[in-house]
């Protein structure tokens, strides 16, 4: 019988990523960033706006024209000149004028701020009068105030997004340079499972792992590259095994991290070239007889079989490893909700505990209700909505705390 593990603390796991190297780059139209990790910094190369502009249909005006305007005693100012959209005008405003500008228009010369043309009544082709005061800056956007030239517009490891895909349209940028998404292997294992497309035998299971983990390495910006069932068979493991190492840039083995006598992961981990096992075994539930190692610059996770235990394991442990590896340099946050326990639950200290909750509204207050079930059964995270961590020093808790509630 092997030797039972030696756990790890999760914080001492995640202490790892910071050792971690990133992959490739890549250099691609602009239009195909979104969800990507920039691989540079983006500086602007220009002043945006680069001209001042009005953010109001009205008139363009020199601010001080306007001080002390109301409705009991409006001001009287002259027009000299209409901008259209699209154009540069070649007057300047002095005291006392007023140019009619619409939405987006570029300022003349001497304007410092728009008043809405609500506010304004005309009394012949050449004057209006203007019922309220208007100070400098107001109703414009002044040349450079959205990003200066020269500055950082988007920091080398951002996540492009709808709004960073606008902005670097704004500045013609047409390719961008990102990190290559990181291709994740994943290696299901057990004489008890079969494809989908199998109807099982007696003790036998389809392979849900495959389709889940491949689901989550989609979401965390990966490529999953699946390579099938492996048999309880060491070759067979070790053969696949190094297959995936030279194909993906992390491998995922699905079963056999734990101490059966037929559980051939972690002696094939220990037996890849240049490899350390770095963990076996982490003080977290469910997903307690997780491995992780590295042959080479490369790292291998061996998580247990059962699918709530390696969805938890994914979540909480290897997203941020592969987070890293694509290159997103910022501070990793899982999205989360404040709700309140419906339920005592109780903990065993010395792990941490993640439990699956749904959540539900009553009376104007957000719930979490604790889904409880073993980890094999795959209902449980169908109905749950999200996760709520117990840490490790704590034995429970009680009906009513308020909670965080982690999205997968």
């Amino acid at each position: 019988m092997k030797d039972f593990f030696k756990v790890a603390d999760v914080d001492q796991v995640l202490e790892y990523v910071s050792l971690l190297q990133t992959v490739k780059t890549e250099e691609i139209p602009t239009e195909n960033t979104l969800w990507r990790i920039l691989a540079e910094d983006i500086i602007a190369d220009d002043d945006l706006p680069s001209f001042p502009r009005s953010t109001m249909d009205g008139y363009a005006v020199k601010a001080s024209s306007t001080f002390g305007a109301s409705d009991e005693n409006p001001a009287y100012l002259n027009i000299t000149g209409h901008i259209a959209m699209g154009e540069s005008p070649l007057f300047s405003l002095k005291q006392g004028e007023a140019a009619k500008i619409s939405t987006g228009g570029m300022l003349p010369d001497g304007a410092d701020s728009v008043i809405m043309i609500e506010h304004t009544e005309t009394l012949d082709e050449n004057t209006i009068e203007i019922y309220k005061s208007t100070a400098p800056g107001h109703n414009i956007i002044e040349k450079g105030e959205d990003f200066l030239k020269g500055s950082i517009m988007l920091a080398k490891g951002s996540k492009i997004r709808p709004q960073e895909t606008g902005l670097l349209a704004a500045f013609g940028r047409k390719k961008v340079r990102v990190y290559k998404k990181p291709v994740i292997g994943i290696i299901s294992t057990g004489d008890e499972v079969v494809p989908i497309s199998e109807s099982p035998l007696s003790g036998q299971i389809r392979d849900i792992n495959a389709y889940t983990l491949s689901g989550q390495v989609k979401e965390a910006g990966g490529i999953p590259l699946t390579f099938g069932i492996v048999k309880d068979n060491y070759e067979n493991l070790y053969d696949v095994c190094m297959k995936a190492l030279l194909q993906s840039d992390m491998v995922l083995i699905s079963g056999g991290s734990s101490v059966g006598v037929r559980d051939y992961t972690i002696e094939v981990l220990s037996d890849l070239p240049d490899s350390e096992i770095i963990v076996h075994g982490i003080s977290i539930s469910p997903g307690k007889p997780t491995i992780l190692a590295r042959s080479g610059k490369k790292t291998l996770w061996g998580i247990p079989g059962h699918v709530v235990s390696a969805m938890v394991v994914f979540t909480v442990l290897v997203k941020p490893f592969i987070e890293k590896i694509s290159g997103n340099n910022l501070q990793r946050k899982i999205p989360a909700v404040s709700a309140k326990l419906s339920r005592n639950i109780a903990s065993a200290q010395g792990r941490t505990d993640y439990i699956r909750v749904r959540l539900t509204e009553k009376e104007g207050a957000l719930w979490a209700e604790p889904v409880l079930g073993k980890s094999g059964l795959i209902n449980t995270m169908v109905k749950a909505d999200g996760l709520i961590k117990i840490g490790k020093n704590t034995e429970g808790l009680l009906k009513g705390t308020m909670v965080e509630v982690l999205f997968q």
